[in-house]
């Protein structure tokens, strides 16, 4: 599980300093590696979860299901991203995390996890402020969903999702994964089938952008920061490299 211990590190390392005796710790954390299919779940609303999940390859997100069965996306993560460190203090899952594409998750014991708060506070703060930076793009969402119009509002999702691959090393220059519908995209931005289609074609058409087959490419990065009204201060990251 070297890959996982690795991640991790890197990921809190974006936004938080860990000495040597730090790195240590996070190293001995007992991880268990587990392999995911297309819409396979880590966690459903109502369970009661005794591990939390770091994203080893591939995309899961966050959803809220409707009693329809219509899922509202709440976010997308990548490589290194812990999407379920708040069932650490809440008992209760509220939301589901499951599987966009291909996907593997290194599952750590809460206990295991506490007490590495209790030995290393500086790595318990860095866990932390990484929940703290969860809330600061789901409060970036509420913005982009409720007050952007279509166009502006995808763009802003793409240069979310491009920018944080890209601090992630996990780009090439002008392109990331993104491996989402765009029934999944319509349902991740609230927008209907159609509006995410004439969303996307006038991205096209302004040569900033394009996604296909699961992959986003960017054509001109400072046009489409423009279109999407983007500014990334609320990721607190490091800025990525040729950006």
């Amino acid at each position: 599980m070297a890959a996982f211990h690795d991640l991790l590190i890197r990921k809190l390392q974006e936004h938080s300093q860990l000495n040597a005796a730090d790195l240590a710790a996070i190293r001995r954390l007992p991880a268990s590696e587990r392999r995911l299919n297309l819409n396979e779940d880590i966690v459903r609303q109502g369970d009661r979860p005794t591990v939390s999940a770091v994203v080893i390859s591939g995309m899961v997100a966050r959803y809220d299901t409707f009693s329809t069965g219509r899922r509202q996306y709440l976010s997308a993560h990548i490589a290194g991203d812990l999407p379920d460190a708040q069932a650490l203090f809440i008992e209760l899952t509220d939301h589901s995390v499951g599987a966009i594409d291909q996907a593997a998750v290194g599952l750590v014991p809460h206990g295991a996890l506490l007490a590495l708060f209790e030995e290393r506070p500086a790595a318990g703060f860095a866990i932390w402020r990484e929940t703290l930076i969860d809330a600061a793009i789901f409060r970036e969402a509420i913005t982009n969903n409720s007050a952007r119009l279509p166009r502006t509002r995808l763009a802003h999702f793409c240069c979310e999702q491009y920018y944080r691959a890209r601090a992630a090393g996990l780009a090439k220059p002008g392109s990331c994964r993104l491996p989402l519908t765009q029934t999944e995209l319509g349902e991740m931005l609230g927008l209907s089938l159609p509006s995410i289609s004439r969303a996307l074609q006038r991205l096209r058409n302004s040569r900033a952008m394009d996604l296909r087959g699961g992959e986003l490419h960017v054509h001109d990065w400072s046009r489409l920061m423009r279109l999407g009204d983007f500014n990334p201060s609320y990721l607190h990251l490091r800025k990525p490299s040729r950006l």
